[in-house]
């Protein structure tokens, strides 16, 4: 009998969906943060390059709903633009308004990924998972992933959760 799981780590090639190369938009939220002063929007950059993915466009913005749409729509209109990650704005402050903003843009929300991104961070922080509000929408028929602002969770969601899943989700969409 054959292990059926995928094999996973941050660089290797596409377990679901072959050896695709996609382009990804990185969009960075912060009321704190620069571009030049943004470890876990570089780390995000960084791990989709190294899992052999394209970044077309990144940019911080501030924690507005308004900021985060203006950046975002464009590049979703984008056909070179494949897929979309978020980073901040995921928590449960008046100010973490990323999630907010994603829900105005139309689309569906996929419930299953928050879940197994909390599930995975429960294992690493404890009961602290629970205030995320990490997220997975479709927008403009791509995939925009919402995640936490610190560098713990932009890994464990890119090498657990998006790279090994990502190119198999997009072509589900584009069929």
């Amino acid at each position: 009998m054959s292990d059926a799981r995928p094999p996973s780590g941050p660089t290797g090639r596409h377990h679901l969906g072959g050896d695709r190369v996609l382009g990804f938009a990185v969009l960075s939220v912060s009321d704190t943060h620069t571009e030049s002063d943004d470890p876990s929007g570089y780390l995000a950059r960084d791990l989709l390059t190294k899992g052999g993915h394209r970044v077309l466009h990144y940019a911080l913005v501030a924690n507005s709903i308004a900021d985060v749409r203006e950046k975002l729509e464009p590049w979703l209109a984008e056909p070179n633009v494949e897929c979309a990650v978020t980073v901040g704005g995921t928590g449960v402050s008046s100010r973490d308004l990323t999630v907010n903003a994603l829900e105005t843009m139309g689309g569906k929300k996929l419930e299953g990924f928050g879940e197994l991104y909390r599930s995975l961070s429960f294992a690493e922080v404890g009961p602290l998972a629970l205030i995320s509000r990490a997220s997975l929408f479709v927008l403009q028929g791509k995939p925009v992933f919402a995640l936490p602002g610190s560098e713990r969770a932009v890994r464990t969601a890119l090498e657990k959760l998006i790279l090994p899943a990502t190119i198999h989700l997009v072509e589900e969409l584009e069929r």
